[in-house]
This record gives structure tokens, C-alpha cells and sequence, in this order.
């Protein structure tokens, strides 16, 4: 029995992604930074040199940093219009095939951002002009498509 190819496993490409920030399309060229983590406690006790520490975790997210790059189009201001903004959007990243389909989604539910960074400006070079957006994200969750 063969196997069609949208039935093959295989590992996808990290290049082809989409950035949709509270419902609208954005081009970035790279996102890092996306993890889930939770809040951790450790305890310790009279007898804890015996019996070691415990640890706990809790389910309440963790705000993690993550990066978004892209570069300075003509026009393209929604980047600073939502840091002046100082409000919290939600934002899907979506890991997509080699036709356009989403494959795997990270889902922010909460994001704020911090720090939005100009580009480097250097006369002797021709390269594009990247600005760096920093903000914290809670509230991650994975969909499989």
C-alpha cells in the first residue's frame, strides 16, 4: 500500500511560517523565543537534607520573551502603533507545508510588547533594513492541523 504524500511523515521546513498578530497577516523573517513553561516552587524543610527538596509546578503560565524580525517596508507602522498602544494582543504562528497550509499553529493568548529596535545603519553595506520587536507571551498552547 503506498502512502500518499500529505500522509508521509516528515520533518517541515522552518522557513515556511505565517505571523498573524490579533487577526491580521504580518511578514516577519524570524520568531524565536516560542516555549511553554510554568511557574515552579521549591520546598524545603527541617528534613530536607534527608529526603531532598520537592518540587512543584503550577499551571500558571510563565510570561516567556520571544523575538519577531521582519523588514522595514514603506508605510509598515502597525509594529509601532501597537507598542504605543501598551495593550496585549494575541498572535498565531503557524508552521506551514510546502503548499501554504498550516501544519502545526502556536497560539499566543497573550502577548505585550516590550521593545521595538530600528535597524543598524551602516553606509558600506546593502543589506535590509531589520527591526527587532521584542514582547512577553503567556497563555501558549500548540494546535496540529
Amino acid at each position: 500500500m503506498s502512502e500518499s504524500k500529505s500522509d508521509q511523515r516528515y520533518p517541515l521546513t522552518a522557513y515556511n511560517f505565517r505571523v498573524t498578530v490579533a487577526g491580521t497577516a504580518m511578514s516577519f523573517t524570524e520568531v524565536s523565543g516560542l516555549a511553554i513553561e510554568y511557574e515552579k516552587v521549591t520546598y524545603k524543610h527541617g528534613l530536607s537534607f534527608w529526603e531532598g527538596e520537592s518540587i512543584k509546578s503550577y499551571r500558571y503560565d510563565k510570561y516567556v520573551p520571544v523575538t519577531l524580525k521582519k523588514g522595514i517596508v514603506k508605510g509598515g507602522k502597525q509594529l509601532y502603533d501597537w507598542i504605543k498602544a501598551m495593550d496585549t494582543r494575541n498572535l498565531d504562528i503557524s508552521l506551514c507545508d510546502e503548499t501554504g497550509i498550516p501544519v502545526v499553529t502556536w497560539h499566543i493568548g497573550k502577548a505585550l510588547p516590550l521593545k521595538l529596535e530600528a535597524p543598524s545603519f551602516q553606509a558600506n553595506t546593502n543589506e535590509v533594513a531589520i527591526e527587532t520587536f521584542e514582547l512577553v507571551a503567556a497563555r501558549i498552547s500548540i494546535a496540529h492541523h
